[in-house]
């Protein structure tokens, strides 16, 4: 399958996606339990879901641990569509989770780290399901996209969770033309991935670009990276061969070694 990527075409499609998936699975007031973190990938979800289901279906969080330096990204996403809000910190929770480990593990062991960078995801996830649970009557919407998945950029039954996964299917150049054709505002869709924890993009982290992964996935394209791009993919597959979300299907080629999905 050669690789056309249209964007109305693509927006339009998944648009009528969730709103069948809500019709379908769910009831006409179901709402969309959505975490705001002020990247691309939440703004265009939640941008998806106002169309698709009205924005008084979105119910928007922001979920800094402690101080969020970009948090008025967050704030400017919710304010653009519109949509209700509330900010949960989860410094506490992640403090008071911390201090008790700290009680049976030294912080210097070698595997500190991987708790570190992967314990505030967790949290924000379990928040999220604890919100929805609150409200009522509604889901959670994953947010992650196919790149950053591709690459291990998703917490395994942290933001690799939810109910639904409309972007999960979609790389991140799409999902920026898709943020464009939405009219989202520029500085939140061109804004450069990142973990929010170390200060490096995600690409600094890697030591490549998305769009060489972007080629990879789509054209099977081997630049400089690619026996590189391989192994973390081989590495991280796991995470998505397990978690496998309601999503849209853009049917678009995918042609990455070993991606059976």
């Amino acid at each position: 399958m050669a690789y056309n990527f249209n964007v109305q075409d693509t927006y339009k499609a998944c648009l009528q996606w969730i709103r069948d998936w809500f019709s379908k699975e769910l009831n006409e007031d179901t709402m969309a339990v959505i975490g705001i973190s002020g990247g691309k990938d939440s703004a265009l979800t939640a941008k998806l879901l106002v169309d698709a289901l009205g924005k008084e279906r979105v119910f928007g969080v922001l979920l800094p641990n402690g101080e969020q330096k970009d948090i008025s990204d967050s704030q400017k996403v919710c304010s653009f569509l519109g949509i209700r809000n509330i900010t949960i910190n989860i410094k506490k929770s992640y403090e008071g989770l911390t201090e008790e480990i700290e009680n049976f593990f030294n912080s210097a062991t070698s595997n500190y780290s991987n708790y570190k960078s992967n314990t505030p995801a967790r949290l924000r996830m379990t928040s999220l399901y604890g919100i929805a649970a609150v409200l009522g009557n509604a889901v959670v919407a994953n947010t992650c996209n196919l790149s950053e998945d591709v690459m291990g950029y998703s917490t395994f039954y942290g933001d690799s969770a939810g109910s639904f996964a409309p972007l999960s299917k979609l790389t991140t150049e799409e999902v920026v033309a898709m943020g464009d054709y939405a009219g989202l505002p520029k500085e939140i869709v061109h804004k450069a991935p990142s973990d929010g924890m170390c200060g490096k993009t995600d690409e600094d982290n890697m030591g490549w670009t998305y769009h060489e992964v972007n080629q990879v996935i789509r054209e099977n394209k081997k630049g400089p990276n690619y026996e590189k791009i391989i192994e973390r993919w081989k590495k991280n597959k796991f995470k998505i061969e397990i978690i496998q979300l309601p999503h849209y299907d853009p049917e678009l080629p995918v042609c990455i070694e070993g991606y059976e999905l």
